[in-house]
C-alpha cells in the first residue's frame, strides 16, 4: 500500500449539470450515482472534492453530459487552468462537420482529447467515418479516446471490441490511442494491443480500482508502466472512493504507482 503522491491525474471527469438521461442511465451499476447526479456538482465543489480526496488535476469531458457542458468545462479551465485539460466526445458520423469541430476545440479552446464512443456510433472503430476525425488528430497532435468493452447503458456492446483498434493502429503509427473504460470482457485483447503498438494506452475509466482487472495491473507493473493510467469517470465513481481503493492496489513499487496515478496521464494529456 502506497500514499499518494502528488500530482495525481484523474483522465476523466465529467460534469454533473443535475441531469440524468434515461438513454445513458447506468445508475443500475453505480450505487447513489442516481442521487448524485440529481443533485448536481457545481465547479466549487468539484474542486473542494478533488481537494479533500488528493487528486491535483482532471480532464473534464464534454459532449457527452448535456447541453452547456461544453461552455461549462471551458469556464472551468479557465477559472482553473493549472488543474483542468479538456476533452471532447465527437460524433465521426457527421463527416467533415466532426472534423472541423475537431479543429475549432483543439486550435481555439486548447482541448487536448478527443473521445469518440461505438456505444453512440454503433460503428466499429475501423469503420471508414472514423478516419477523417483520426487524420485530423495526427495532424494537430492530440489523442484520441476510443471507449473499448461492454458499455454500462444498455445498448449493443459488439462495436466496443478492441480488436478493430489492431487495424487503426497499424494504419495510423503516429495517432496516439487511449482505451477506454475497461475493455471486459476483452481485456487481454487490450493488453495485447499495447505489447504490439507502441502508440495504444489505456485508461480505467467507469471501472472502480478494487475492480481493475488482473491484466492490467500485471502490465502496468511490468513492461506497462508507462502505458496504463488512472480515470475515474466522476461522478459515476467519486474521488473518495476511488483513491481509498488505489492506495490498495498491488503495485511492485512506488514508481510504476506513481506514474499510473499521475506521469502517465500528466504526460500524454497535459505535457504534448
Amino acid at each position: 500500500m502506497f500514499d499518494l503522491p502528488t500530482g495525481v491525474v484523474d483522465a476523466w471527469i465529467n460534469p454533473n449539470l443535475g441531469s440524468l438521461s434515461d438513454d445513458n442511465d447506468v445508475s443500475y451499476l453505480f450505487p447513489g450515482l442516481r442521487e448524485r447526479m440529481e443533485r448536481g456538482t457545481s465547479l466549487e465543489q468539484l474542486v473542494d472534492e478533488m481537494d479533500e480526496a488528493g487528486v491535483d488535476k482532471g480532464v473534464l469531458c464534454s459532449g457527452y453530459s448535456g447541453d452547456g457542458d461544453r461552455e461549462w468545462v471551458v469556464a472551468a479551465r479557465d477559472k482553473y487552468p493549472e488543474r483542468f485539460g479538456l476533452s471532447h466526445v465527437v460524433d465521426p458520423r457527421e463527416g467533415m462537420r466532426a472534423v472541423r469541430l475537431v479543429e475549432e476545440l483543439v486550435q481555439f479552446d486548447g482541448y487536448r482529447l478527443i473521445r469518440m464512443l461505438g456505444l453512440q456510433t454503433r460503428l466499429y472503430y475501423n469503420d471508414p467515418a472514423y478516419y477523417p476525425v483520426y487524420a485530423k488528430c495526427v495532424e494537430l497532435g492530440v489523442p484520441v479516446g476510443l471507449n473499448v468493452g461492454f458499455p454500462g447503458p444498455q445498448v449493443p456492446s459488439k462495436y466496443q471490441d478492441p480488436m478493430a483498434v489492431d487495424d487503426v493502429a497499424a494504419f495510423f503509427p503516429e495517432l496516439a490511442i487511449v482505451l477506454q473504460h475497461g475493455g471486459e470482457p476483452w481485456v487481454d485483447t487490450c493488453v495485447k494491443l499495447m505489447v504490439k503498438w507502441p502508440n495504444v494506452h489505456y485508461m480505467t475509466s467507469a471501472i472502480a480500482p478494487k475492480h481493475i482487472p488482473g491484466a492490467i495491473i500485471d502490465y502496468a507493473n511490468t513492461r506497462g508502466a508507462d502505458r496504463v493510467m488512472f480515470a475515474s469517470d466522476y461522478p459515476l465513481l467519486t474521488h473518495e472512493r476511488c483513491m481509498n481503493e488505489l492506495r490498495a492496489l498491488q503495485f511492485r513499487d512506488i514508481d510504476r504507482f506513481t506514474k499510473f496515478v499521475a506521469c502517465n496521464a500528466q504526460r500524454l494529456l497535459f505535457d504534448r
